[in-house]
């Protein structure tokens, strides 16, 4: 009888979820305005993805828009090629993933803004600098396998608007789709470690990290010109029946 350790396991449960990427119905309570540099980072399940919005894409990356020329973001991901794009999915594919092996990047166009495809919460919008955000698309098209210089499609993705491209790391079980996402943000400077980050449960506190102290940041800063407002407005200090 076989056995397995709970790490194996927890590796196999995790190639499984990465697999398993469904969007919402748009929901027309989510917040459509952002910083204009911003990085995405959505988690769908034990899944991360970082995406862009088309308008920020930079050469060479902005080169994928053409394979989804009605896309206002592009989402991207990273999995085992074999077990992904396998017609059947079985369990000695699920095994055989663990161990270092060839890999794709999956891009997803979305029309409708991030928070509307993947939900209210699952979704953190990271202002950034251009040179940052410039960094991260620089890691993202280094990952990417080319023919020529051109991107060609792989296969197509698990839903409408998805894409698989080859990808030049290797996927296995100490470097998933998450480890990936982490070396992204990584790549733009970001406070974010990816070493032995295989779950999104160890990079997502990361990012609302990053997330909550920015917004602490921009807080402090508004804090006195709100006072000096609240201090000088033409009934400050009046009494009032």
């Amino acid at each position: 009888m076989m056995r397995f350790t709970p790490a194996p396991l927890l590796a196999l449960l995790l190639l499984q979820a990465c697999t398993d990427m469904p969007q919402r119905q748009p929901d027309d309570s989510t917040p459509r305005a952002g910083p204009p540099t911003t990085i995405y980072v959505a988690r769908r399940g034990w899944h991360i993805d970082v995406g862009f919005s088309t308008a920020d894409l930079e050469p060479p990356l902005a080169s994928v828009i053409a394979s989804f020329p009605s896309s206002r973001y592009l989402f991207f991901g990273f999995g085992d090629r074999h077990y992904l794009v396998a017609k059947h999915k079985n369990f000695p594919g699920l095994l055989a993933a663990l161990w270092p092996g060839a890999a794709v990047v999956l891009v997803t166009g979305l029309v409708a803004v991030p928070e509307e495809a993947f939900g209210t919460g699952r979704v953190i919008r990271l202002a950034v600098t251009p040179a940052q955000e410039r960094a991260a698309q620089a890691f993202v098209w280094t990952s990417f396998v080319k023919d020529n210089g051109a991107l060609t499609i792989y296969a197509r993705g698990p839903y409408d608007g998805s894409s698989f491209f080859g990808a030049v790391p290797k996927y296995s079980a100490l470097h998933t789709c998450n480890t990936w996402a982490a070396e992204v943000l990584q790549a733009a400077g970001l406070r974010i470690h990816s070493i032995a980050v295989v779950f999104a449960a160890q990079l997502w506190p990361q990012v609302r990290h990053i997330d909550a102290a920015a917004k602490a940041r921009t807080s402090a800063r508004t804090a006195p010109f709100a006072t000096f407002a609240l201090l000088h407005a033409p009934d400050a200090g009046r009494d009032h029946d």
